[in-house]
């Protein structure tokens, strides 16, 4: 391929780099790199590839953009609220380069059309926020010997690999064999992430793939590169190949996509979901504050900081942190409604409770957020 005027113009600093030049840049630009998300991590990775030149870029993003996003996910703007995040995307990397091609899949990535929509690409990038597809991105790009470009934030820490057992270096199984319990890990929206944290990670990733593209330098394969973002430091562990992997190892035994959801003890939620019989809705929640006869307390288990952002006048706090320090504040023999932000620590700490011998326990479904929803509007959600 040559490059145009416009565009020598354009890469003209890479062009006077040694180690990229007119070859270098002609491979960026006939480079093909698939990024799985389009949140936090896809942002700038996909911005900077754009920038960069890459010849295509493909987008897997399913979701909408949520007020909550603007914070870390620098593709979108306000106006983009309410629409497809691939969209949204295609738009902010055309405004960048119009000569890169965007590929959207406005899909969620199943193990169904996982291997054909990674097939067409030379390297595949995880953006992704959750396990079930985290394992998916792997073990696709294992079975199609692509390189994957790894990352993933939370809080005020982030880490970055590259996973390419046909170069040499490990698979994600090999570091991670097995998933997390479910709820053991919380996400962003229940952790929280610094808005500047997937930018940092994710131009690390970028820069990777560019690497990858130019085959130049020292990879991180083979190499988990951690960052602590409050100490401001860098730690590298060395990675390697494990001879037992059921994917990468010396006698697989996943030779196909698998049901993910199931692996990592996600079970769907049925079309019409019975009424779990520790569970109560906010319009319980909201009968039991209004009429102390029924003889119902209230507690919140959420931390010092999300009670601050907004909370139920008369609830008091006992964060789930705190709670096995706690506990003994409150009367086992009376009953309680528990609720946190969404219902998942209140399910937590019912199962925390019970073990200590409390009889009378209900989790809110919903949690606050519901509170904010159905019953008063006034109440921020966060």
């Amino acid at each position: 391929m040559q490059l145009s005027n416009e565009e020598i113009r354009r890469y003209s600093r890479h062009l006077i780099l040694p180690e990229v030049g007119l070859p270098g840049q002609k491979k960026i630009c006939s480079t093909s790199v698939l990024c799985i998300g389009a949140g936090g991590l896809g942002s700038p990775i996909a911005m900077y590839l754009a920038a960069a030149g890459v010849g295509k870029l493909g987008i897997v993003d399913f979701d909408s953009v949520d007020f909550s996003n603007l914070q870390r996910q620098i593709l979108h703007t306000d106006a983009d609220v309410g629409r497809p995040k691939a969209q949204s995307a295609k738009e902010t990397i055309n405004g960048i380069n119009p000569g890169v091609e965007v590929v959207l899949h406005n899909a969620r990535l199943t193990s169904e059309n996982a291997l054909d929509i990674l097939k067409p690409y030379d390297i595949v990038v995880d953006g992704t926020d959750n396990f079930p597809t985290r394992y998916l991105t792997n073990d696709a790009c294992v079975l199609l010997r692509k390189p994957n470009v790894y990352g993933s934030i939370f809080r005020f820490e982030g880490q970055a690999s590259v996973f390419a057992p046909h170069l040499g270096g490990p698979c994600y199984r090999c570091l991670y064999p097995e998933p997390p319990p479910p709820g053991m890990v919380p996400s962003c929206a229940e952790g929280g992430v610094l808005g500047v944290l997937p930018g940092i990670i994710g131009c690390i990733q970028a820069t990777e793939i560019l690497k990858l593209a130019l085959g130049k330098g020292s990879s991180l394969i083979g190499r988990l590169l951690l960052f602590n973002a409050l100490d401001m430091k860098f730690r590298e562990l060395k990675l390697r190949k494990d001879p037992q992997c059921p994917l990468c190892g010396d006698n697989p035994t996943i030779t196909k996509l698998i049901d993910y959801e199931m692996f990592c003890g996600i079970t769907p939620e049925p079309e019409t979901p019975a009424q779990n019989p520790d569970e109560v809705t906010v319009q319980d929640m909201k009968k039991a504050l209004a009429d102390p006869k029924l003889g119902v307390r209230v507690i919140d288990v959420r931390e010092p900081d999300e009670y601050e952002i907004a909370h139920v006048d008369g609830v008091p706090l006992f964060p789930l942190s705190t709670l096995p320090q706690r506990f003994t504040e409150l009367d086992p023999n009376l009953q309680y409604y528990i609720h946190c932000k969404s219902g998942v620590r209140s399910r937590k700490a019912l199962k925390f409770l019970k073990e200590q011998g409390f009889k009378y326990l209900k989790s809110v479904k919903g949690g606050i957020s519901a509170w904010a929803d159905e019953v008063d509007s006034s109440v921020p959600k966060y």
